[in-house]
This record gives C-alpha cells, sequence and structure tokens, in this order.
C-alpha cells in the first residue's frame, strides 16, 4: 500500500448543501499532505471523515488501509491517528493547565503514570512549553496554543497525523515555529503521513503534495513544484486562481493601487494612549497612531493580539480604560449619533440578518442610520449595483457564499456614506479571486470617495496593499509605517520575515517564545495499556479527573453544584409549610356580657390566633379587612349571652379573607374546632339542661405526626424536588457544552468509550450531588427541627440511586440536544413539571388517574419521595422499602443505556 487514504465516490450534505461531490482521490502515504482553498469548499469535512471523527453519508473511504466506515475498524485504528480540529486550541481545556491538558490525553491513550510523566515531559521540553507546565491553558498565546494542541495529539505517537487549519490566526513568527516542529517530528517519524488544512497558500509551498479544492471538488492534487508548471504560474496563490473553473476567474484581473496624495496635518483618527484592561488583562497597551483621511491603514497581528478591542475602542462600542481617541477632531463618544453616522464598521463574524434578503438588510440599514425615505430606494439600488449584488438582491442572506456575504456586508458598511471605514478581518476564510475583488472595492472607496479604511488582518498580502500599517502584538504596537518601509528597516525581502523580526525584537525581554526548538530522538512509544479493551478505567478516570477540575475552577458551576440546593432549601423553608398560625382577628362585640368576652378568650387562647384591637362599628371592619390587617373578624350579635342561657339558637358572624382559598378553607376549619371546642366545654360546666352533651364524642389523634405539622411531611418532599432539579441541571449542561465549545472532538477522535465517556462525566456530579444532601438533610434536622426517625444509612443509599438516576436524566438530555439552552429548557420541563404535579409532593400518588397515574408510577422522584418520607416520619425500614429501591435501581440502568443508545460516536 502506497497511499495512507483512499477516497471513493464521497459525498457529503449539510442540509441541501454539498460539501463534499462525489469526490475520489488517494493520498500518498508518508508525506506532508497539504489541503488548500477558502472556507467552505469541504477541507474540514473531508479531514474529519478521515479521522473517523465524521460519519460516512455517502462513498466509501479507506484509511491505513482498512474501513474507516466500520465501527470495530475505527475502534482499532483510533490510536495511530491524531486529529487537531479547526479553531484555535479548540481541542484544550482552558481552565486546565498546560500539563493537566497533556495529561488528559495521555490517559485517553491507556498511557500508565510512569509513561505518560516521561513522554509529556518529552513533548514540553521539545515544544518549549515545559516552563509554562503549571499555565492554564486559556491564559496561552496563540501560538503557544496551537503547539500544546499538537502536543495533545502527538501524546501517542501517531501513524497518520491531522491538522485542520492549525497556524489560522496566529503571529507569523509562531506560525514558522510551528511548522519546524511539524517537519522535526516528520524527520524523526519517517513513516508518519500528515495532513493539513490550510488557508495560507504561501504555506502549502512547503508541503509535499498539494491538494488544491473548490466548491466540494478536488480541482488538483500534485506536488507544489507540478502545480506552478501546469498553471504556467510563479506562486501557489495564482495556481489556485489558474485551477479555478471559468465562470469563477470570468473578471478577474490583477490590479495594481494608485499613489494617495495626502494632505499634512489633516487626521482621520488619532490614538493617544489608548488602553483597554478586562480585569487584570490588558488587551490593548497604550495604542498611539494617526490616520490621515483617505489612507487605508492596516493593523496587522494574531489573533488576540488587542486588533478587535482597539477597533470597538474606536468606534465607541467600548469605552477604553486609559487614553483617548478622536475621529475627524472630535473625541470617541459611543453615544452620539452623529459620530456614529461618520463611521461604517464591518465586524470579523457575518453579523447581519441571515433570515432576511439582500436588499432588505440594506433598506434595513439605511433606515436605522436615518436616510431620507425618498432617497432610500436609490441608495439601496446604488449599492446593489456597485457591489455587483443586483443578482442576489432577493437572496436570503445566510444562504448567500462566503465571498458575496462580505460584500453585502461592506455593501451595508457604506449605505449611509461614512467618512471612515473599519473592518475586522474583513476577508478571513473567502477564496482568493473574492479577496482581489472586495479589495478593489476598498481601494475604490478610498481613491474616488476619499473614505478612511481602517482594516485589520492576519494576512501579509493584504498587509502589503495599505499605505501604511500598525504591527500589532500582545496589546502593544510594534512598528508603525508604509509595508516598504518597515521591510526595507529590517533588511528584508517580504513584510513577513520583517515582522518576524519585530516579533522576535519584542520577545527577547520576555520567555515566552522558545526559538530553539529541539526533538528527543527517543523511541516510538509502546504504551503498556490495552488501549482498544472494552472497558479501560484509566480513561473513565481521565473524564472524571478532568471534570473535577474544571467543575472545582469555575467559581460560579462549584458554587451552586455544592450550595444550591441547601440555599434553595433554606430559602423555601420559610414557604413549604401548609400549616396556618398566627392568624390576625378582631371581633366586634355588639354584646359585650361575661359570655361574648369569654368566647373571644377562647379564641384568643388557641395557638393558632392573635387578637387585635376591637373593631367599632361595620364600616371599620371592612376597611381593616381590605387593607389585609385583618384576616378573621368575629361579630358577635347583641343578647348573645341571654340568648345562649336561654338555649336559643345564636349566630356568630365570621368574615374571613378568602383571597387565597386554600387558606380560607383552614381558617374555616380552625374557627369551626373552637367553636365546637367551647360548646362542648360550656355544656362541661354548665348545669342547666338546656344546653346537652352527647354522650359519645369522637377524640381525634394523629399518628407519626402528633402535632400535625405539614412541614414534617413536607421538608422530605422538597429535598427529591431539589435533588432533581440542580444536578439534572448540572449534568444536563456538561456534555452539550463541549459540543458547543468543540472539545466533544476528544471524544470522537480517542478510543473512549461511551460507557467511560458518560460515566466519567457524572462521578463528579453524583459527588456534589451527595454533599448537597448531606446538607440539606442537616438542614432539615438542625434548622427546621425535622426528626429523621428511620436509619440514615438506608436514607444515604436511597439518596445515592437517586441522585445517579436525576444526573442520569440531564445526562439523557445533553446527549441529544446540540445547544446549551436545548438542554436547560429540556431538563427544567422534564423535570420539575412531572415532580410537582405526579411524583405525590402535594397529592398521593394513588390519588391520580390516566395519564397522571401513568407518569406518577414510573417517575423516579415518586419512589424517593416515598422513601424520604417513610425513614423521616414513620422509621420506615430497607425492607418495607424494597419495591422503592427496586425501582430507582432500573431506573439507573434505563437512562444510562438510552443515554448511550442517544450519543452518538461520529459526528454527523
Amino acid at each position: 500500500m502506497d497511499y495512507i487514504a483512499k477516497v471513493s465516490g464521497l459525498s457529503h450534505f449539510y442540509g441541501d448543501v454539498a460539501a463534499l461531490d462525489n469526490i475520489s482521490l488517494e493520498i500518498p502515504e508518508g508525506k506532508m499532505i497539504g489541503f488548500i482553498g477558502p472556507d467552505g469548499v469541504g477541507k474540514s469535512t473531508l479531514l474529519s471523515i478521515i479521522s473517523g471523527v465524521k460519519k460516512i453519508q455517502k462513498g466509501e473511504v479507506e484509511v491505513l488501509g482498512g474501513d474507516i466506515k466500520s465501527s470495530s475498524y475505527r475502534k482499532n485504528i483510533c490510536p495511530l491517528i491524531a486529529y487537531m480540529p479547526q479553531g484555535l486550541g479548540r481541542n484544550l481545556y482552558m481552565s486546565l493547565s498546560v500539563y493537566e491538558n497533556v495529561e488528559f490525553f495521555a490517559r485517553l491513550f491507556g498511557q500508565n503514570k510512569e509513561e505518560r510523566k516521561r513522554r509529556i515531559t518529552e513533548l514540553l521540553e521539545d515544544t518549549g512549553l515545559l516552563p509554562f507546565k503549571e499555565r492554564p491553558a486559556g491564559k496561552l498565546s496563540g501560538g503557544m496554543k496551537q503547539k500544546l494542541g499538537l502536543c495533545c495529539a502527538l501524546i501517542h505517537d501517531p501513524d497518520l497525523l491531522i491538522l485542520d487549519e492549525p497556524t489560522t490566526g496566529v503571529d507569523p513568527l509562531s506560525r514558522r515555529q510551528f511548522w519546524e516542529l511539524v517537519e522535526k517530528i516528520k524527520q524523526r517519524q519517517k513513516n508518519m503521513s500528515v495532513l493539513v488544512a490550510t488557508a495560507y497558500m504561501e504555506e502549502a509551498e512547503g508541503f509535499d503534495h498539494i491538494i488544491a479544492m473548490e466548491g466540494g471538488k478536488v480541482l488538483a492534487a500534485a506536488t507544489p513544484d507540478e502545480l506552478l508548471i501546469q498553471t504556467k504560474t510563479d506562486n501557489i496563490d495564482a495556481a489556485f486562481i489558474e485551477l479555478l473553473p471559468e465562470n469563477k476567474r470570468k473578471g478577474h484581473t490583477s490590479f495594481t493601487i494608485p499613489p494617495l496624495d495626502l494632505k499634512e496635518n489633516d487626521y482621520a483618527i488619532e490614538s493617544e494612549n489608548l488602553t483597554m484592561k478586562f480585569g487584570d488583562f490588558t488587551a490593548v497597551d497604550h495604542v498611539n497612531f494617526k490616520i490621515k483621511k483617505g489612507e487605508i491603514f492596516g493593523f496587522l497581528g494574531s489573533n488576540g493580539c488587542g486588533k478587535t478591542t482597539t477597533m470597538k475602542m474606536l468606534t465607541g462600542l467600548l469605552s477604553p480604560t486609559e487614553g483617548k481617541a478622536r475621529l475627524f477632531g472630535k473625541y470617541v463618544n459611543g453615544d452620539t449619533f452623529e459620530m456614529r453616522k461618520k463611521v461604517g464598521f464591518m465586524t470579523q463574524n457575518f453579523s447581519l440578518y441571515g433570515e432576511l434578503s439582500v436588499k432588505q438588510n440594506l433598506l434595513l440599514h439605511g433606515q436605522l442610520f436615518h436616510i431620507d425615505e425618498k432617497l432610500i430606494d436609490d441608495r439601496v439600488n446604488e449599492m446593489l449595483l456597485r457591489f455587483n449584488l443586483k443578482q442576489y438582491e432577493n437572496s436570503t442572506a445566510g444562504d448567500l457564499p462566503l465571498g458575496i456575504k462580505q460584500r453585502l456586508s461592506l455593501a451595508v458598511a457604506v449605505i449611509h456614506k461614512p467618512d471612515m471605514l473599519i473592518l475586522d478581518e474583513p476577508t478571513s476564510g473567502v477564496d482568493p479571486i473574492s479577496r482581489d475583488n472586495f479589495w478593489k472595492l476598498l481601494i475604490e472607496l478610498s481613491r474616488k470617495d476619499n473614505v478612511t479604511i481602517f482594516v485589520s488582518t492576519h494576512f501579509m498580502n493584504e498587509g502589503e496593499r495599505c499605505d501604511r500599517i500598525s504591527l500589532m502584538n500582545q496589546g502593544k504596537v510594534l512598528a508603525s509605517d508604509t509595508p516598504q518601509k518597515l521591510i526595507e528597516s529590517k533588511n528584508k525581502e517580504t513584510l513577513e520575515e520583517a515582522f518576524i523580526e519585530y516579533l522576535q525584537e519584542a520577545a527577547a525581554h520576555k520567555t515566552e517564545v522558545t526559538n530553539n526548538i529541539t526533538i528527543n530522538t527517543s523511541s516510538k512509544n509502546t504504551s503498556s495499556a490495552v488501549q482498544n479493551s472494552f472497558f479501560s478505567f484509566l480513561r473513565l478516570f481521565g473524564y472524571a479527573y478532568r471534570e473535577s477540575l474544571e467543575l472545582v475552577r469555575d467559581p460560579v458551576r462549584i458554587t451552586f453544584a455544592l450550595l444550591g440546593t441547601v440555599i434553595l432549601m433554606f430559602i423555601m423553608g420559610y414557604g413549604i409549610t401548609l400549616d396556618v398560625e398566627d392568624l390576625k382577628f378582631s371581633v366586634l362585640d355588639n354584646d359585650k356580657t361575661p359570655q361574648s368576652r369569654e368566647y373571644i378568650q377562647n379564641l384568643s387562647g388557641s395557638r393558632y390566633f392573635l387578637e387585635q384591637s376591637p373593631i367599632d362599628t361595620s364600616l371599620e371592619l371592612d376597611k381593616r379587612m381590605k387593607s389585609a390587617e385583618l384576616s378573621v373578624a368575629f361579630e358577635i350579635p347583641p343578647q348573645f349571652g341571654r340568648d345562649i342561657k336561654k338555649g336559643i339558637p345564636v349566630q356568630v358572624a365570621v368574615w374571613i379573607d378568602g383571597a387565597m382559598p386554600f387558606r380560607a378553607e383552614t381558617i374555616k376549619g380552625y374557627i369551626r374546632g373552637i367553636h365546637n371546642s367551647y360548646l362542648q366545654q360550656m355544656a362541661r360546666e354548665s348545669s342547666s339542661a338546656v344546653i346537652n352533651e352527647q354522650l359519645i364524642s369522637i377524640e381525634t389523634r394523629y399518628r407519626y405526626n402528633q402535632d400535625f405539622k405539614s412541614i414534617y411531611a413536607m421538608v422530605p418532599a422538597v429535598v427529591p424536588l431539589l435533588l432533581i432539579f440542580i444536578p439534572a441541571i448540572l449534568m444536563a449542561l456538561s456534555v452539550v457544552r463541549e459540543k458547543e465549545l468543540g472539545s466533544i472532538t476528544n471524544f470522537y477522535a480517542t478510543p473512549v468509550t461511551k460507557f467511560e465517556f458518560l460515566l466519567g462525566k457524572q462521578l463528579p456530579y453524583i459527588f456534589v450531588g451527595m454533599v448537597s444532601f448531606f446538607g440539606m438533610v442537616l438542614l432539615a434536622i438542625y434548622i427546621f427541627k425535622v426528626p429523621l426517625k428511620g436509619d440514615f444509612f438506608a436514607l444515604t443509599f436511597a439518596a445515592l440511586l437517586y441522585i445517579t438516576v436525576t444526573t442520569g436524566i440531564g445526562l439523557l438530555m445533553s446527549a441529544f440536544a446540540k445547544t446549551q439552552i436545548a438542554a436547560l429548557a429540556g431538563t427544567a420541563i422534564f423535570t420539575l413539571l412531572p415532580t410537582v404535579q405526579f411524583s405525590g409532593l402535594k397529592d398521593p400518588v394513588s390519588s391520580l388517574e390516566g395519564i397522571g397515574a401513568f407518569i406518577g408510577n414510573i417517575f423516579p422522584v415518586t419512589y424517593f419521595i416515598n422513601i424520604s418520607r417513610g425513614i423521616f416520619s414513620k422509621a420506615v425500614e430497607f425492607n418495607d422499602l424494597y419495591t422503592s429501591y427496586t425501582a430507582l435501581a432500573i431506573a439507573v440502568i434505563v437512562i444510562f443505556l438510552l443515554s448511550m443508545l442517544v450519543l452518538k460516536k461520529q459526528e454527523l
């Protein structure tokens, strides 16, 4: 076999869009292969399919001599492939240190402790990251993140290394060091094949083989020299343009930038010590520059160097921590509409309304900038024609090709005829022809309309097209001048080489950039662990440990996880009781006899009632009830005492506040009870035959809850309520969060199984759930004075089963949800509502009928509420609750199996 991968008739669709269109390809073995082309041509899709990360929709793909479609084959060759996904540090965990990130990957590939330590130390020494091994990944520079990502990918010495745009957005020096590192690794491992997708055409010139792609198809596959000969060009950028279909190249011509006649001291932008700090982090550090009217000024630097932050301060979107900025002689004020009308701002990412058409987007922004209604239609048509958008005017903006989206964004930015245009990396990811066409429009705006253009980019060839540029690194401006003068100042041939020289000088005072990269020549790693076994405790522990570290280092999450339930129970504790006590009452006594006063005293002696000042008139009664001063008012009629002595029936009027019906019913029951007790007492004490006491009376007593306090029933039920809500919510966000961040790729691309991944993610949340349980039990016993009459260990075992179920529900939601919002909403709906309505929290499940009864009998909360109430109030033993324990155990198994079924080991 002389090829590392063979692709036959491969097609892949995202909805109706073909990312790969029936391509067939043989990729040579032992070579460094470059996949070139703009964003959206299918490079990332193809590489993710070859790595086994993405599922094949149509076609055949052989990798390392076998069918990658076979799950058993993928499992066997997984340790032989390393995949580094697109995105700066996307396979890293930002709260973990450099060492912890690499150690996590080492565990996933089954390396024991001694082997891990040796391999990690070697890799960190090789890349110059060893001095920073304790630094969190989130605090590394872009270049260092990419080196760390490479260390994670190489920890198991793969035969096939797949890098998806690994240097996009990093500075030229870090980019050069990265490729030197890869080349030296390649020299050490002669048989290792490297597949690289890149947006930088100049990088491709150093590869052994180039595969050019466009529109989901392969344009050419050859060596760089063969490609240049075939296209009769002298650089890969020009060669790619020649390879494009005729309809793509039609009308494209090379262009020159006419000189700009600048007036002295006529400035559009002036920056004075502009500084922006976010906490302890300084994003922009005392930046100074001046841009003249009509000038194209370039801001060159890597992602994260402060370009975007500077632009936001210049447009008033951010207020600087220090320093000042002036636009056209006036200080920037983000609240001034007139100032904003002078500026057009084009963001780094497409930020228009994707559901609106091209014309609708233009009309909307014209209206937002208060263009006269009589002129707005003409202005929109002018933009459609000038930016070649007429044929797309009724097309939905979200469905446009990337190059057309960029033209639309530019048209929107200038529709109000601004004097200045600020563009944040406007051509990132577009093809060379679209980039050239875009720059032609910029030059026209600058030279014809005298629009000042401030553009940021990390493409050096774009920097050479600017009138002047500033080179920026780590929040500081290293130098500002014309591109040619910057090149000459360092005696270099290209702007990139000059930029690298400036970066090296800046790094001379720091230790972050390491120029001397050495590769250890130790033999190929042979892991002592069985990497492809059905189950590996090491891999499971790797995920559990990593999840625990991230949880502990997130103050908000760990506080919510450990104390959320306890705090909520403490807050709810004063409202969960259904008892009605300390009711304020007053009396309108129209009799004022010893009998009426005795009746009133009987009420005052009850623990349920608090007597207030007496009522004098019916009008006062109404007023005090209306103001909620009184919950109950009694009106005793005239001759009350005389009629009672004579045995004449007497009616006492009782007024109850009925705004809350349940409370009113409870008060009514209290009053009837006290009234009957009063009559019985009179019967016992009176010698009159008029009042007859019944020969037999019934006296009620309550078993298990002799004081008849609802809190004794509610607290044991609130514990299950909170233990299903918060642990399930936290768990639901854990897996889907990895999907949104992209780190789920580490699950797809490593030997870890579904069982190991899910259980590893779940274990830390089971632990914090148990901590919450113990906190709530202590709160119940010592704060709410609810006695625990049964076996504490039996309750703890039930809680362990129950928390495993509740976190499992969150895990199940997270396994199939695509966003954190969907997972959060789904978990809240499917936990809280059934718990409140159907689990016996308020009404016994036995009283439910139909669907409600079915839900109540299968819902796990029902059984834990039975256990909790039984052990707290009745001292029920384990044997008596066997059915409930069994139901929880079955729920654990069923929910976990469903999660494994829903979770996919490949991206769709």
